[in-house]
């Protein structure tokens, strides 16, 4: 799955390549409130204008689900993507997104030029991976780049389908990056693996945990999911997050990281809090909690076992908070992971999602590896999954 065709591999000299991008990017009243994911693109879409393609850029915004909506139209990402680029990136408006309009504009291209199709989730057919569209965006082009790694793990129209109908299908430099990051830190890691793993739920995270105890040195368990593993112990968790249906899936991991030998690490103090909001009255606790009390953050002799066991490390993959990180007083130990992690030599990658967003809040982005742009295709890679979007890519 890994040694795929990228856009280093293709000479592109005036043939017209389709991208698919992903321009998913939040925007109010017009405005793009967070361009991380365009500046993301840029690369890609340089290389192929620099190489004399004629650029057709196409991307899904939002959920419009198979009807044209202008609130989740990308106009407004052609003219920003415009000044990013320093060049005009025409907007090929056309409710059927490859429409008379559409087609008039790429036929009116000339080499270096580039254009933005319409929402590709104005089409009912495009999340039914249905051959009708796939046909009509191969139709438009020669070559294909897939660089949407944030849409990797679902079989749509316009990242899958479309493969089916192209000769050449290779994967952008964003789509490159992801797959030797996460593919090699899970597939071929430069020891010690240290995963950390947090967020709310056991249940979102089993595959990646089952498949990860094959594979790290040391795997870490912080956030909410935590007190199912405290409950597996017998320790009371009072009013914390818990999932009774999971308590004895989590005892199974603890006694199969044991026979693994692999250093399976849970927190052994917690802040508690008896209400759910920034301003309660907390404490940190070892062992039991009281019954009107819930975990809402790791405490400080966790931090300190979690970041003395990342010291070691030369790679690490960190997926989900270690608190409730929206709350600034219960956000002290995602802050201080990402601060340890900012500070040792490693390969550091953070799984997209909620990571990432607390990685980048708290100020330590531009010190990690690598942060993924993709929150559920990072978590299927994880899991050891192939992703329809990457195998779908030619292979080298």
């Amino acid at each position: 799955m890994l040694n795929k065709k990228s856009v280093d591999d293709i000479n592109v000299k005036g043939l017209r390549v389709l991208v698919r991008c992903d321009f998913n990017v939040p925007i109010q009243e017009g405005v793009i409130t967070d361009e991380n994911r365009l500046v993301a693109a840029l690369p890609t879409i340089k290389k192929l204008i620099a190489d004399g393609g004629k650029i057709i850029l196409c991307s899904h915004l939002g959920k419009p689900k198979g009807t044209p909506n202008p609130k989740y139209s990308l106009a407004p990402v052609a003219v920003r993507l415009s000044e990013l680029l320093g060049q005009e990136v025409k907007f090929a408006a056309d409710d059927e997104v490859v429409g008379e309009n559409a087609k008039a504009a790429v036929a009116a291209m000339n080499d270096g030029d580039v254009i933005l199709l319409e929402n590709t989730r104005y089409r009912k057919e495009e999340e039914k991976n249905i051959e009708t569209f796939s046909q009509d965006l191969a139709s438009i082009c020669d070559v294909f780049v897939n660089d949407a790694f944030g849409t990797a793990h679902r079989a749509h129209c316009s990242n899958v389908g479309v493969t089916k109908f192209v000769e050449t299908s290779v994967v952008g430099y964003l789509m490159q990056k992801e797959i030797d990051f996460l593919g090699n830190a899970v597939n071929n890691p430069v020891r010690p693996l240290v995963a950390i793993l947090g967020g709310s739920k056991v249940s979102s995270k089993i595959s990646v945990i089952e498949n990860l105890l094959d594979k790290v040195d040391t795997l870490i368990i912080g956030g909410g999911m935590a007190y199912t593993f405290f409950k597996a112990k017998g320790q009371e968790i009072g009013t914390s997050l818990v999932e009774e249906d999971y308590i004895e899936f989590a005892q199974k991991m603890m006694d199969k990281a044991a026979e693994k030998g692999v250093n399976f690490l849970i927190p052994v103090d917690t802040v508690v809090a008896k209400e759910f909001k920034n301003d309660a009255e907390s404490r940190v606790v070892e062992g039991s909690m009281e019954a009107d009390e819930m975990g809402l953050d790791i405490g400080p002799k966790t931090v300190a076992l979690f970041s003395d066991a990342l010291k070691s490390a030369k790679t690490v993959v960190w997926n989900g908070p270690m608190g409730v990180f929206e709350m600034p007083n219960f956000a002290k130990g995602t802050e201080a992971i990402a601060k340890a992690l900012s500070e040792i030599d490693a390969i550091t990658i953070i799984g997209g999602g909620d990571s990432a967003a607390a990685v980048n809040i708290l100020g330590y982005g531009d010190k990690m590896t690598h942060i993924s742009t993709g929150g559920g295709a990072s978590m299927e890679f994880l899991e050891g999954k192939e992703l329809p979007g990457v195998v779908a890519a030619n292979d080298k």
